[in-house]
């Protein structure tokens, strides 16, 4: 049988999702944590990789097993063996032909920035500080450019490896409260970097740095004529979404909403 977990991180102490030799990353952790209360060595999918310190609300991971126990029981066994910023939330039985990555239609980021003269002390590790006044609306007018399918070549790090730069975004949006921004972004898919460099160039046009649109950046598919790559720590993954057939909910809408809960 397969099982799939929603899975949430603090990705500040850690060489991001995917195991890595010589590295302590999120993968590694959750492998032996299952290692330990099988008994058997298990590798898992999962439906997104982050990078060191970007951390995730809804991350989702699978595995195959032939032990059989309580729901309850998986989700404690786990936990009991992580990191305290390392939590399982829920469980469900899956079909056969689940893949958390590859069954995903969707994923959602959002990043968090802090935007304020003083420094955000208790937030540090989890927003990105920027002193300079941001014009919101210049923020949302920029953001609706990147709806619809795009060649992102422009947001990309150097070293992707994806062979085709074409994603679709479906869905944006800005919020703020108090000196938080955060930025929502949904795509099919999408590149190394893609929403730190975004979150970047729409400061950099806010700040009048740039003085290119999000349009004209978009078309000239070339990484240089896009802003900074923004901080890691301000960025978390909210998780995949899938098909209804594979009965698995995991989509956090925002930030917002889950502060709320």
């Amino acid at each position: 049988m397969k099982l799939a977990f929603t899975l949430e991180y603090a990705g500040t102490d850690f060489s991001g999702f995917q195991s890595q030799k010589n590295a302590l990353t999120i993968q590694y952790y959750l492998e032996e944590a299952i290692r330990k209360i099988t008994d058997q060595e298990t590798k898992i999918n999962y439906s997104g990789r982050t990078d060191a310190g970007v951390h995730a609300l809804s991350q989702v991971f699978d595995f195959e097993t032939q032990i059989k126990r309580d729901e309850e029981k998986w989700i404690k066994g786990i936990n009991s063996n992580l990191p305290k910023s390392i939590a399982v939330k829920n469980v469900f039985n899956v079909s056969d032909d689940f893949d958390s990555r590859f069954s995903a239609i969707e994923r959602r980021y959002s990043y968090v920035i802090y935007n304020s003269p003083n420094k955000p002390l208790f937030f540090d590790n989890f927003s990105y500080w920027v002193t300079n006044d941001l014009d919101i609306n210049i923020i949302k007018a920029q953001l609706n450019m990147f709806l619809g399918e795009h060649d992102f070549s422009s947001f990309r790090s150097s070293s992707c490896g994806s062979k085709n730069p074409n994603k679709s975004i479906s869905y944006v949006d800005v919020e703020t409260v108090n000196n938080f921004i955060i930025i929502t972004i949904v795509a099919n898919a999408f590149l190394q970097n893609m929403v730190r460099i975004i979150v970047g160039t729409l400061i950099d046009i806010a700040k009048n740095e740039k003085k290119m649109s999000v349009r004209d950046i978009i078309e000239k598919k070339d990484r240089t004529y896009a802003g900074k790559t923004a901080p890691a720590h301000g960025l978390f993954f909210l998780g995949p979404k899938y098909k209804d057939e594979f009965n698995i909910d995991t989509f956090e809408s925002n930030i917002l909403d889950r502060l709320k809960n």
